[in-house]
């Protein structure tokens, strides 16, 4: 089976793939979200991956192939020794030198985190047209794809959390709130102001850069969202027509299939 892992700046997501017949899809058998931490030991992740496993009733050696994108490079030399050493495989991280399919026709190609690379594999795979993949995580990210399946670039910005943290932090006096769709927009108590405010404040920062973007793209360009607040935001947004919570999980596995005579090197 194949462990497809997307090491993200807050959470860490795991997906494992059953095998499927020729021209079918892999299903998803089980999936798990953690917390990213830079100091784990070796040891710590062995006895983590092991307690997840044995939850669903699996063992390590159900994993034959692990694919790797990760945005928090301190981490990645611990989780490559514990594949090796818990999985005994070899991982494959998205990294330059890795078959794609996805030209990168940037100013800097090698800088383009692997996520964002990831996202624009699995968007474009299955669209076949021209997208827009915007990400909500720690950072959104909005990435364009060309009808010919080129990465053309995007737009960086902070995400929700990162704004509603630094509300909180900085100002003493107002109260941390779930975020969530309001009932109204004129808010009556701090905190449906609150609210109103980071809910359409965000959807505004969404729908202003995609606006903008999909000004200068061909009219059949498609818009998907993905990441913890796809859900949320696409509900209120102008511009956001699909969401995919596996977008990431998806890409990871079909540039695994890409490399199938690299990924399956057992330890």
């Amino acid at each position: 089976m194949l462990l497809a892992i997307d090491v993200g700046n807050s959470n860490t997501v795991m997906a494992l793939y059953k095998p499927a017949a020729e021209g079918v899809a892999p299903e998803v058998i089980a999936d798990w979200r953690i917390t990213t931490a830079d100091r784990r030991t070796v040891d710590e992740y062995g006895i983590v991956m092991r307690s997840l496993f044995a939850d669903k009733g699996l063992g390590l050696d159900v994993v034959t192939g692990i694919v790797i994108a990760s945005v928090v490079p301190p981490i990645d030399a611990t989780l490559r020794r514990v594949c090796e050493t818990s999985f005994r495989v070899r991982p494959l991280f998205i990294e330059p030198g890795v078959k794609t399919g996805l030209p990168v026709l940037t100013d800097n190609p090698g800088e383009v985190g692997a996520d964002r690379i990831v996202n624009c594999v699995a968007a474009y795979d299955r669209f076949r047209a021209p997208c827009i993949v915007v990400d909500m995580g720690t950072a959104t990210t909005f990435d364009v794809v060309s009808a010919k399946g080129e990465f053309l670039g995007g737009a960086i910005a902070p995400g929700l959390g990162i704004a509603a943290e630094a509300l909180f932090t900085k100002a003493a006096r107002l109260p941390r709130v779930e975020v969530k769709k309001p009932g109204k927009v004129i808010g009556t108590g701090t905190v449906d102001n609150l609210q109103i405010g980071l809910y359409y404040g965000y959807i505004g920062l969404v729908d202003g850069i995609l606006e903008r973007m999909l000004a200068e793209m061909p009219p059949d360009t498609k818009t998907v969202g993905t990441g913890g607040l796809a859900k949320l935001i696409a509900g209120g947004s102008k511009y956001i027509e699909f969401v995919d919570d596996r977008l990431t999980m998806t890409g990871l596995r079909i540039i695994w299939e890409r490399n199938l005579e690299r990924s399956r090197r057992r330890v």
